[in-house]
């Protein structure tokens, strides 16, 4: 079992995979913002760990992480201001990424978006440009880290109960938090998602066998 650093632990996904996290026998080490957070994040199985990202350095990132066997980094400004999504998204994102390499914990598995490519199409002016502009470029530089990464990258997540089955062959747009949950947890144990980003709907493959065809 393995010690496990999940960056924006209150998220609904982040706390659903702390839940199958620790159910599995893993430690989770979730690092929350807001301090009232953490009651839930004990009664998900996950210890709290009080840390705003946006305000931690290179140094504070890899001494966070120093000691864990695995980071996921599910954190995500949310929508709404632009600067927060580049702050959060992108530069804290960024910044986690080489703290894990500092640290010396090589595994790290990025929550992400399917749609995070070089040539995103979402215009400038959009809204929505800061996230798909953030999302490209950390999943950029992990992949280009040197650590041992997974991108799991949903598409649109929903809060309908979870099948445990996912595809990506077009069939749908959505995914159910609760599969993603999995996938996140799943990638987190398997050596077989190293080096592989895994784009998903939801579908009718099984996960497990889902992630040994992915990629």
């Amino acid at each position: 079992m393995s010690n496990v650093i999940l960056f924006g632990g209150h998220g609904k996904v982040a706390l659903l995979a702390t839940r199958i996290l620790a159910d599995r026998g893993h430690t989770v080490t979730s690092v929350i913002r807001d301090p009232d957070q953490a009651d839930e994040i004990r009664a998900h199985g996950g210890e709290p760990h009080v840390a705003d990202i946006q305000q931690q350095t290179l140094t504070d990132f890899a001494e966070l992480i120093h000691g864990h066997d695995a980071v996921v980094w599910s954190a995500g400004a949310g929508g709404g201001s632009a600067d927060r999504t580049w702050a959060i998204d992108r530069d804290a994102a960024v910044l986690s990424v080489q703290g894990a390499a500092k640290a010396g914990v090589d595994r790290y598995v990025m929550v992400s978006w399917s749609g995070s490519v070089l040539d995103h199409g979402v215009p400038q002016d959009n809204d929505f440009f800061a996230y798909a502009q953030s999302k490209m470029i950390a999943d950029a530089v992990l992949r280009d880290s040197g650590l041992r990464w997974t991108v799991v990258a949903p598409s649109t997540l929903t809060d309908d109960e979870p099948t445990g089955s996912v595809d990506w062959d077009g069939s749908s747009t959505e995914v159910p938090r609760g599969d993603v949950a999995h996938v996140v947890a799943d990638a987190v144990e398997s050596d077989e998602t190293v080096g592989k980003t895994i784009r998903f709907n939801t579908g009718s493959t099984p996960i497990a066998d889902f992630l040994r065809s992915a990629g």
